[in-house]
């Protein structure tokens, strides 16, 4: 019997935890799914063996015997019935079986693939033609749907870091995905640290005509050597002569977008702080 690495297979370590299992299985089921993929004939195997592995992987006890005696771990299973297989390859006659025999969890099936929707070549070629028919002599019975629904891609996340000037202006950002995939984000005015910028539809593309999920970007504010931010106002230091301090007189202030002058009162004293209306940061979603 060929052996299969069903953790190799699913990218796991030895010691992976069932949430591990899991996660990796519904991410790999979905990338490798045929109806989603350029090569159908070589996503189909893949997609068939990332099914055992779970299968296997995802049963304690199908698991304990798979560690314990690899290849050789079916000859070994309990007896009783208590494990139920399906050989996606069946013949149509004469009941001879061949190929690789793989077990579906319907729960599992259930959520990756849905129960309603259009029609999916893949599984119309797997089953059968026909739409919605309720069990099957090669699956023991149980109750299986061929035509997955539509599912909603992956919402995903990335970070994005702007100046205290970008933040102030609004700025823009082009990002490009390993597949090739370009975004032009825009930044609006006013975001400050932990700020999140939803870009609708740019995020994992959805599965069986279902809609993309959304790109959030995290945004960070560099600090910056002038200006220092509390919330949305700014603070800055500004020197002034000792004669203008002790006298009084204008000192020309620059914020972010103009230039003020100052009106320094007589006999001011050092570290005084002085607040000048309207020159902080825009406020998020009310630049104006």
């Amino acid at each position: 019997m060929e052996y299969k690495d069903y953790y190799a297979i699913l990218g796991l370590d030895r010691g992976a935890d069932t949430k591990e299992i899991k996660k990796a299985y519904r991410k790999l089921a979905r990338k490798h799914h045929p109806d989603v993929t350029s090569d159908s004939e070589s996503s189909k195997q893949k997609f068939f063996d990332i099914n055992e592995a779970h299968e296997v992987l995802s049963d304690s006890q199908k698991r304990k015997e798979y560690d314990q005696f690899g290849s050789q771990w079916k000859n070994h299973r309990q007896s009783g019935g208590k494990y139920e297989d399906f050989n996606w390859n069946q013949g149509q006659s004469g009941g001879h079986q061949s190929g690789t025999y793989r077990t579906v969890n319907p729960a599992d099936f259930e959520e990756l693939f849905g129960t309603k929707g259009g029609s999916s070549p893949f599984f119309e070629n797997l089953f059968g033609g026909n739409t919605n028919q309720q069990g099957n002599a090669g699956m023991g019975g149980q109750r299986f749907y061929q035509q997955p629904r539509a599912q909603q891609g992956q919402d995903m996340e990335h970070s994005v870091q702007v100046t205290i000037h970008e933040a102030f202006h609004g700025t823009r950002r082009s990002l490009e995905w390993e597949d090739g995939r370009k975004v032009e984000a825009k930044i609006p005015p006013g975001v400050k640290t932990g700020s999140r910028v939803r870009l609708k539809g740019q995020g994992e593309t959805g599965i069986n005509g279902g809609r993309s999920g959304d790109l959030f970007l995290n945004i960070t504010v560099l600090t910056d050597d002038r200006y220092r931010r509390d919330n949305d106002d700014l603070a800055t230091t500004v020197q002034a002569d000792l004669f203008t301090m002790l006298l009084g007189g204008k000192l020309s202030v620059s914020g972010i977008n103009r230039t003020v002058k100052l009106d320094i009162p007589p006999e001011t004293s050092n570290g005084r702080v002085f607040r000048l209306k309207g020159l902080g940061m825009p406020k998020l979603k009310k630049p104006s």
